[in-house]
């Protein structure tokens, strides 16, 4: 009974618009408060935060974060772009698979999907349109590109779902290549199969001479290394995941001093460590959020009976696997994607662990499940963002993005399907 007023009231209060993070502290403490009273409430929100932020795996999110803001900074979005178009430009749909390879080698480097969805908006889109292609065509692949940032390394949702779930950071950062690659080509293969249907949305675009493909080649091999180097380093065991994302960032803040170093400023240095920190400190306060409202589900042994009553269930527990999926994508219609893996992870963790599935391999689904919330009304981040770039109403953007949708779902099905795809690389680190 307690359990359920306090999750109706963490509703009402994401409802009224208050922050995730401080919903889950306000609703947890206020819990743990009518269960053990104010000694156990100021006992738990007294040590909870430094315990929380003072977790080693936790610093690989302002490091990569710091990382991000470098390479958003330097330009290269727009040599990843220009590069893949060159190669791909006289494919059929060529500048919307250039787009998610562009999106796929930015999210390597990024790991923020508004972000990397802004920046394709920005550059891979105003080409598209010049080019004569439709534009739901053109906006629906920019905003499914963005979602790749989830998912391929370095990932801040990865590297959180790996602190809820309590697994290893290295092998959930790891276990998204494959699916990465899955679904980058999910998009470039849905985009020549819809290029192919209409060649009038999609036309072909300029011929580069091979010179001048190899001299954008080259232009893109700093940022190349430093994406092979982070992920390489992390799965070769030669550092922790925490070590390679100071690298990245070290590296990357190199990145952006050379192609910036005629017009980089104190100023401007200061504003990139400032939007890292302020995210990383966000995201602290979510993690505290997660931990205070999982102490008193704890309390109240609410997962312990959830899993009490699955397990009475006579059904098969890929039914229930099913089922989950479906309500997180349900989920991912009204609530922001970080939201939905601070209230689900806590109370899923568990229960999947005592019905035999792996929790690397579900955070991949879930994450991969999450992204198609960010192109889905009526939240859809990702759409609303390239709305807003491109000017293109918001509605388009939707269209476009139904059959990536679509196809999102078909590879959702295939890691259902074959597990051992999403965990071969992580089972061989």
């Amino acid at each position: 009974m307690i359990a359920t007023i306090i999750v109706l009231l963490m509703f009402v209060l994401l409802a009224a618009g208050m922050p995730v993070g401080f919903t889950l502290i306000a609703s947890g403490a206020l819990g743990i408060y009518w269960i053990g009273g104010p000694s156990a409430m100021m006992g738990i929100l007294a040590s909870m935060p430094k315990d929380s932020a003072s977790s080693y795996e936790f610093l690989a999110i302002p490091m990569f974060l710091l990382m991000a803001e470098f390479v958003l900074r330097s330009g290269v979005a727009d040599d990843l772009f220009q590069a893949a178009a060159a190669w791909f430009g006289r494919v059929r749909g060529g500048l919307g698979i250039a787009t998610a390879l562009a999106g796929a080698g930015f999210g390597a480097i990024c790991g923020s999907s508004t972000a990397s969805a802004a920046t394709l908006a920005s550059t891979s889109l105003p080409a598209m349109l010049k080019y004569g292609y439709d534009k739901r065509m053109a906006s629906g692949v920019v905003a499914i590109s963005g979602t790749l940032a989830m998912l391929i390394p370095p990932s801040i949702a990865m590297v959180v779902y790996a602190l809820l779930a309590d697994v290893s950071v290295a092998k959930m950062l790891i276990a998204g290549v494959v699916p990465g690659i899955l679904v980058t080509l999910t998009i470039a293969l849905t985009v020549y199969v819809l290029a192919a249907r209409n060649p009038e949305h999609a036309p072909l675009s300029q011929a580069f001479p091979l010179r001048e493909k190899l001299a954008l080649l080259r232009l893109i091999l700093p940022m190349v290394l430093l994406m092979l180097v982070v992920t390489g380093a992390i799965y070769t065991g030669i550092t922790t995941p925490t070590e390679a994302s100071a690298v990245g960032a070290f590296a990357a803040g190199l990145l952006y001093l050379s192609r910036r170093h005629k017009d980089t400023s104190l100023a401007e240095i200061y504003a990139i460590i400032a939007r890292a920190t302020r995210t990383s400190c966000m995201l602290a306060i979510i993690i505290l959020g997660a931990h205070v409202f999982t102490t008193f589900f704890a309390l109240t042994q609410t997962t312990a009976m959830i899993i009490d009553w699955v397990g009475a269930l006579n059904v098969n527990r890929w039914v229930i696997m099913v089922l989950l999926i479906v309500v997180i994508l349900i989920l991912g219609c009204f609530m922001d994607q970080m939201a939905i893996l601070v209230l689900t992870v806590p109370v899923l963790a568990p229960l999947l662990t005592s019905m035999g599935f792996d929790l690397v391999w579900f955070g991949v689904v879930l994450i991969v499940t999450a992204e198609v919330g960010l192109v889905t009304p009526p939240l859809g981040l990702n759409c609303f963002v390239v709305s807003k770039y491109a000017r293109i109403p918001t509605g388009d953007v939707f269209w476009g993005v139904l059959p990536h949708v679509w196809a999102h779902l078909i590879a959702i099905a295939i890691m259902l399907a074959f597990p051992a795809m999403v965990m071969w690389l992580p089972n061989h680190m």
